[in-house]
């Protein structure tokens, strides 16, 4: 796809409000990053692809400052080791505009609304969450995700039991109008995916070191 082709894609949709197929985000993805996307990290980047593409479809969803957190924060810590790691600032902005969402405002949302949280106990954010609750939040896995992890940002986080976390983010996605099992299981997976990507990481390295040991041998 030549640059022209391009903007003339991006430029029909912005204007027609088009909707971008999987395919077309994924053309647009490739022509910003024209780099080799390390094996371990390709599922990730086609599942924030394939969930950014079919959010931008919904004209319910809104890119409010909680969802900004959810793919900011996700997104950081499922790239984690990503070499070489200066590729990454490009490669956000790529799956961001690939569905026409804008990767600059995402970012200063997200840090600005940590911003809000920092050093508060999981009580006082549990209250300025609720605060939402007159808010239409459409519900997604990178929304709960946002709300999860600006919780588990919370300076008391580590020292509350696991039942009682449980409750107060029952609690507060019931306030929010969201489905508590679907973030339930968003959060599940998403902790999964965390320590399967570690475990993945792991076996890589003790290879290179075998194989390394082999080749010296």
């Amino acid at each position: 796809m030549t640059q022209h082709t391009l903007w003339l894609l991006r430029f029909t949709y912005k204007q027609l409000k088009e909707k971008l197929t999987v395919s077309d985000s994924k053309k647009l993805f490739h022509e910003q990053f024209p780099y080799v996307i390390p094996g371990l990290y390709k599922r990730v980047v086609d599942e924030i692809l394939v969930e950014l593409n079919l959010l931008n479809h919904q004209n319910e969803f809104i890119q409010d400052d909680l969802f900004s957190v959810g793919l900011t924060e996700t997104f950081k810590e499922l790239t984690k080791g990503y070499k070489p790691e200066e590729h990454l600032v490009i490669l956000f902005e790529s799956l961001c505009n690939c569905s026409n969402f804008e990767p600059k405002k995402i970012k200063e949302a997200s840090k600005k609304t940590l911003e809000g949280y920092k050093n508060k106990s999981l009580k006082e954010i549990s209250i300025l969450l609720k605060e939402k609750s007159n808010t239409n939040l459409y519900s997604s896995r990178i929304l709960n995700l946002g709300i999860y992890l600006i919780m588990s940002n919370a300076n008391d986080f580590k020292d509350i039991k696991d039942s009682e976390k449980n409750k107060i983010i029952s609690d507060i996605i019931n306030k929010l109008n969201l489905s508590f099992n679907k973030a339930e299981k968003d959060i599940g997976i998403y902790k999964s995916s965390i320590i399967k990507m570690e475990q993945a990481k792991e076996l890589l390295q003790e290879a290179k070191l075998k194989d390394k040991k082999e080749k010296n041998k």
